[in-house]
């Protein structure tokens, strides 16, 4: 059973597409492949009369070509302000929980448990889990509580791709933070960097590579460019997502979209080195 885990530096580093776009890769070698993601907070949700998850896992699922079911997000916060969310569990709703109850006196407990039970689910029935993670696996105020991230990583015995987003700038000093800041037992799970939505000439980066490798012992595997993308995006700071239809035609409309950022993608990232990886 293979596994590869997608983290990020930030939130909107490119997680969620990346992960996408690998899924629609490996599918297209003939993996049966599938995403996962242990703990989305998101308002924007895939829902069908007997369940509900993130729609960015169902997105990832068209990708995969696989079936949507619960199991892809075992755990969904929908949040409703003042700290507190709705929480979904295994796609049903369980409860509305405040933060601190969610994070001490659930996530460790209950939750990890569920997860691990999804994760299992998957593997068992998959050639390949491609993970996501959520947010950055630096927040060292929250690390003992996360189960989205390294946790998960080391459960699934999966190697991490650590992404960040160049166009915000600070990816170099983000990725080198990111490594000083993770647990000494996790740091050797993390096998490549991926620099996303740069725009220019990748040479110029190039010596920066090196004392990037020079500094953490780790290689950059890709460098993505930003491309003009037709897909729901996940809601946050930053962006204003459309709510969607899941009709056939829409969901055609994102296989197309897929199936072109899975081209940019395969076309900008070392495919060899992150099948050693596997």
């Amino acid at each position: 059973m293979k596994s590869l885990m997608i983290q990020g530096t930030s939130s909107g580093a490119g997680k969620t597409t990346l992960v996408a776009a690998l899924c629609r890769i490996f599918s297209d070698k003939g993996y049966r492949v599938t995403p996962f993601k242990s703990q989305n907070m998101s308002n924007f949700a895939y829902i069908t009369p007997e369940f509900e998850i993130s729609r960015a896992q169902a997105i990832q699922a068209i990708g995969a070509r696989c079936d949507i079911i619960p199991d892809l997000n075992p755990i969904l916060l929908k949040p409703v302000g003042n700290y507190n969310s709705i929480v979904y569990l295994n796609g049903k709703r369980y409860k509305k929980m405040n933060a601190k109850e969610y994070y001490e006196k659930f996530v460790n407990r209950e939750g990890f448990k569920i997860v691990s039970n999804s994760l299992k689910n998957l593997q068992k029935n998959f050639d390949l889990v491609i993970l996501e993670g959520a947010g950055s696996p630096a927040e060292i105020n929250l690390q003992k509580f996360d189960i989205a991230n390294m946790r998960i990583a080391q459960k699934a015995n999966a190697s991490v791709l650590l992404i960040s987003d160049i166009d915000k700038g600070g990816s170099f000093a983000s990725l080198v933070g990111t490594m000083a800041l993770i647990e000494k037992q996790h740091q050797k799970l993390v096998k490549g960097f991926i620099f996303n939505k740069f725009r220019g000439d990748v040479s110029v980066l190039k010596p920066g590579f090196q004392k990037l490798r020079n500094i953490t012992k780790i290689p950059v595997v890709g460098t993505i460019p930003l491309i003009p993308l037709d897909l729901p995006e996940e809601d946050s700071l930053n962006s204003n997502p459309k709510h969607i239809t899941w009709t056939k035609k829409n969901i055609l409309k994102i296989d197309n979209e897929l199936n072109k950022l899975a081209k940019v993608v395969r076309s900008n990232i070392d495919m060899k080195s992150i099948e050693r990886m596997l």
